[in-house]
């Protein structure tokens, strides 16, 4: 183990030094992040690893994903803690910033409960030690580059230009053609003051973070993304912990007298729709709510997400939250992957990634590409098990902490709502799944979830063999509730999901969008896949 552990720190607790005079580490952070983004062969490269400016089959072809990022499938924690690690060896080999690590936006604390994201994310200006002011690097990026959507052909609506700034809620950042131009700009335009728009997104990001809804009976039940976050560790081992797809076929054979397994991936994309673009009511009667349509910001699209800063302090937050689940499972030097599971194939989900075959297992010895190791070797889920004694850093305080030595909670999500046969390919982008119930004379909506997706599914042969999405929501306090009684939308860049838009997106005939049940577990639980321990 290194002699010296370098420490990531809540930016809420850097944040809290500095208003209280001990400016430096802020300071050091803000000159590190700058110096990354004003060189364009250091922070435009490393955030463009993540998605566009696509390579390798993915620059022109829909049947591959042309980004790095592994979504949907088991390398989803460990690709993006080397993600981070690079981005964090960048900002540390800036002149005089050599002690900079990445903070983490402790996204379940009260202080992000109440009021949102850290002002250090947000705020439109810094002022250094030295008196210079300077726009703050942590709230957006200018593109040195343009990147060019080479899979839609004549309608590529998602290229963007040199001197593109990245944008968050309640902002569009459609710029690809003449009639995304014209329309971003009408809807930005109804959006002129920078501060209002920050109390809007922060808003927003609390709405996400807080929902709940109230039972007949009067009780609360918090179905929000903070609640995830706490509920994915209890996932009951890594496969399925560590992303949507194998959770979701987890959950469609669910045990038993088990608990619903909420994946690390699914709060975490929610995170990133609350922030890059999709609005949600704020409490259980949200009659008084209007939705921002129109709001396309990009940490709302894998394309993007890794060109705005933030996504590094997000994603840091969630890389935590993995090491939380690694320490209460015993985790901490092995994992267990579920062999040819849901989610151990390279074409579950997104697409193959660049030097990755299409139809391969995706294995804890899989290269965690384009990340390399002093030796020149490809960084694998081995490399990075074990943050402290493998990569030399550990986190600092912050919330669930004390999660870690809990007992797994003895709950039953006996009765779950499925949300099944969502056609991707009828859909542009990311989408939201809600299901609502009347409860004594409330909607409510008693349970959502954000699905990342790539914008152009209609072309991706990969898609149309994965094309189903599907959704599970656990019926807690709500036993009385049948099929009957449940609404449920699919909320995407065009609106809701109907048959008539799902008909006109897809060439496939679309009766019906989707499919929505109430499943009991069963009586016996099924066998388990056995696991492959490294």
């Amino acid at each position: 183990m290194p002699q010296t552990l370098r420490i990531r720190r809540s930016l809420t607790d850097i944040q809290y030094e500095y208003e209280k005079g001990n400016k430096k580490p802020l300071d050091d952070l803000m000159r590190a992040w700058k110096g990354i983004k004003e060189d364009p062969g250091s922070f435009f490269v490393l955030g463009g690893y993540h998605g566009e400016p696509f390579r390798g089959a993915g620059w022109g072809s829909s049947v591959w994903w042309g980004g790095y990022c592994n979504h949907g499938n088991i390398l989803f924690p460990t690709w993006h803690r080397v993600y981070l690690l690079e981005l964090e060896n960048a900002l540390r080999a800036v002149p005089g910033c050599q002690d900079v690590t990445l903070p983490f936006w402790d996204e379940t604390n009260d202080e992000s409960k109440s009021a949102g994201i850290p002002w250090a994310l947000t705020d439109h200006w810094f002022t250094l030690l030295d008196g210079t002011t300077i726009s703050n690097p942590l709230r957006s990026f200018v593109f040195p580059l343009a990147i060019q959507d080479n899979i839609n052909g004549d309608d590529p609506n998602y290229s963007k230009p040199t001197g593109y700034e990245t944008v968050r809620y309640p902002l569009s950042g459609l710029v690809g053609t003449a009639a995304d131009r014209a329309a971003t700009d009408a809807h930005n335009a109804q959006f002129p003051n920078y501060d209002q728009n920050v109390d809007y997104l922060n808003a927003n990001v609390v709405a996400w973070l807080t929902h709940y809804y109230i039972t007949a009976g009067g009780k609360q039940i918090p179905a929000h993304v903070a609640q995830d976050y706490e509920n994915c560790l209890d996932a009951p081992n890594y496969t399925v912990f560590s992303n949507t797809t194998s959770a979701t076929q987890w959950n469609t054979n669910l045990p038993s007298g088990t608990n619903l397994v909420v994946p690390l991936e699914r709060p975490h994309n929610d995170i990133h729709l609350a922030v890059g673009g999709y609005d949600v009511e704020s409490g259980p009667n949200a009659a008084d709510f209007s939705p921002i349509p129109g709001a396309n910001g990009d940490m709302g699209e894998n394309d993007t997400a890794g060109l705005d800063p933030i996504f590094f302090f997000h994603h840091a937050h969630v890389d935590r939250m993995f090491w939380l689940w690694q320490q209460r499972h015993g985790s901490t030097d092995s994992l267990e992957v579920i062999s040819e599971y849901p989610g151990t194939n390279s074409v579950d989900l997104q697409g193959p990634t660049p030097g990755i075959l299409g139809g391969s297992w995706l294995t804890l010895e899989t290269p965690l590409n384009p990340f390399k190791k002093s030796d020149g070797q490809s960084y694998t889920s081995l490399d990075c098990i074990n943050i402290e004694t493998q990569l030399g850093y550990t986190y600092g305080p912050g919330s669930l902490s004390e999660i870690v030595e809990k007992e797994v909670a003895a709950r039953s999500d006996s009765r779950v709502v499925r949300v099944s046969g969502i056609n991707r390919a009828a859909i542009r982008g990311s989408f939201v799944v809600s299901v609502y119930a009347e409860i004594d004379g409330m909607r409510q909506c008693i349970g959502r979830e954000g699905h990342l997706s790539r914008w152009s599914v209609q072309g991706c042969a990969n898609c149309q063999t994965h094309l189903e999405a599907r959704s599970h929501f656990s019926l807690e306090g709500l036993e009385d509730l049948s099929e009957s009684d449940l609404e449920v939308e699919v909320r995407t860049r065009d609106g809701l999901l109907t048959a008539a838009t799902a008909q006109a997106l897809t060439p496939q005939p679309a009766k019906k969008p989707f499919r929505v049940e109430v499943v009991t577990s069963d009586d016996e639980s099924p066998s388990s896949p056995e696991p492959v321990t490294a």
